[in-house]
């Protein structure tokens, strides 16, 4: 639910009125599912991207194209992952502010992630514009595929701005408890994307390029509703000169969360990489069917990763207020509802798996649907595990902590790496589909311990007086 208030918040003669959510009063449970249900609904409609990409593609052009954007999955999670990582680390300085009232140095928080974020996108489409045709020759693209891969590769390099702009400007808001307005401006995006997949294919025979310039266009349609509301409805945001005033310490503080959380996200994007390049030595049908059933898996994660930030924002914003007790009922609520979650999903697999996969590919593509079923066999029982690491992993981040996180994500890497070099031989297939599994595991191994091991440690020292707050965290 998002709260309004009317707070003189004065800074000189400044009266700040704002749009907030302040999850640091109220019932847990209530608010972390008021806050993760649009949270949710927007990841589902960002998913939605790339997933029209690839049922258009599929439909209309072939099982070559439905591969050819398939084979990138991996690739736009490293790429994309690190920019929703570091704009999400960056906003937890901000959710930590707000929490404790310190609206000034929130928003000169702000004003450094926005340098920041403008440092890294350029950084990183030059050098991903170079390297492109390299990346997807190590990742084993089959030369039938490569040059489409490439080209829907090289749009979406060129649009990194606009999806930077859209992530930042969401994390924000999101820091401060408004986690609908981003959906609405998502929904709409998503309209556009798929009406500008359907003409820039089937119309103007673009091919799959076609499908990378509806999605940036798409993204940064988002990305200005986003700027635009914020300036019209987010008075405690407005950023003045002396915001945008240098500072190396704030930078360096957000670095030290964002860069850790980016990490996180780019060192899993690694491990997916490694998975895909295995599964590419199998040949096109056996990539189509990784793609469906990765498109499916993505929706259901994506429950998961809205929990995760969901988790973030509450325990930043409580552990700002030195809220520790609610932080405890929090995580234990976001618990329950992940593994009610997993077991309906669960089921929901097991049920409807194959008419799910038809979405993407025809019935009569039976060995691609094979492929796909055999993914869903092996990960499907894992989802509880899955759902678990983006709770501990980002209540975490949202007290403060980056770099077990990023372990966690280091785990995750090399039980990958160790699966698809020990089974993939001789288990073929269904060896290279364990190896999501067996990460999952594995990523629980650092951060669930750390994770009690800090927050019993956190307590301690508030229940005797040392309250530690989010200016030295």
């Amino acid at each position: 639910m998002i709260l309004y208030y009317n707070d003189a918040c004065i800074f000189g003669k400044v009266e700040y009125k704002y749009m907030t959510n302040n999850m640091t009063t109220g019932k847990p449970a209530k608010l972390i599912l008021q806050f993760m249900i649009p949270t949710c609904l927007g990841n589902i409609f960002q998913q939605f991207y790339n997933l029209a990409d690839s049922v258009v593609a599929g439909r209309f052009i072939g099982v070559d194209a439905l591969a050819a954007i398939g084979s990138t999955t991996s690739l736009i999670f490293l790429v994309i992952g690190w920019l929703n990582g570091l704009t999400s680390g960056f906003s937890i300085m901000v959710a930590q502010h707000f929490g404790a009232g310190k609206y000034e140095r929130m928003r000169r928080n702000v004003a450094m992630s926005i340098y920041l974020c403008l440092a890294f996108v350029l950084v990183m489409t030059i050098a991903l514009e170079i390297l492109n045709y390299p990346i997807l020759r190590l990742m084993n693209a089959p030369d039938g595929i490569i040059d489409d891969t490439a080209g829907y590769m090289a749009v979406i390099y060129a649009g990194l701005f606009a999806t930077a702009a859209y992530n930042g400007l969401a994390a924000v808001m999101r820091a401060l408890g408004d986690s609908r307005s981003p959906l609405y401006f998502l929904i709409i995006s998503a309209v556009i994307n798929v009406f500008l997949d359907v003409a820039f294919i089937i119309w103007f025979g673009m091919g799959v390029e076609g499908c990378a310039y509806a999605t940036v266009i798409a993204q940064a349609v988002s990305a200005l509703l986003c700027f635009l509301y914020i300036v019209r409805k987010f008075d405690i945001l407005k950023l003045s000169r002396e915001d945008f005033r240098i500072s190396f310490g704030i930078m360096g503080r957000l670095l030290s969360i964002g860069i850790p959380m980016g990490l996180q996200f780019s060192i899993t994007a690694i491990g997916t990489i490694i998975v895909q390049g295995a599964v590419n030595v199998f040949g096109s049908v056996y990539i189509a069917g990784f793609s469906a059933a990765g498109k499916i898996q993505n929706i259901v994660s994506t429950v998961f990763v809205a929990f995760g930030a969901t988790a973030a924002t509450y325990v930043g914003q409580n552990r700002g207020a030195g809220r520790m007790d609610r932080v405890h009922q929090g995580v234990k609520s976001i618990q329950v509802m992940i593994l009610v979650w997993s077991a309906v999903m669960i089921l929901v697999i097991h049920l409807f798996g194959d008419m799910l996969i038809h979405i993407f590919i025809d019935a009569s593509e039976t060995e691609v649907m094979s492929a796909a079923r055999t993914y869903f066999r092996a990960v499907a029982w894992c989802y509880p595990f899955l759902g678990s690491i983006f709770l501990y992993r980002n209540a975490l981040q949202g007290l403060g902590y980056g770099l077990m996180p990023m372990m966690g994500g280091v785990f995750e890497l090399i039980a990958r790496a160790a699966i698809v070099a020990a089974v993939a031989g001789s288990f073929g297939y269904v060896g290279v589909c364990l190896a999501d599994p067996a990460a999952w595991l594995a990523a629980l191994v650092p951060i669930v311990p750390y994770y009690f091991y800090k927050i019993s440690r956190i307590s301690r020292k508030e229940t005797h007086g040392g309250r530690i707050t989010a200016d030295v965290i």
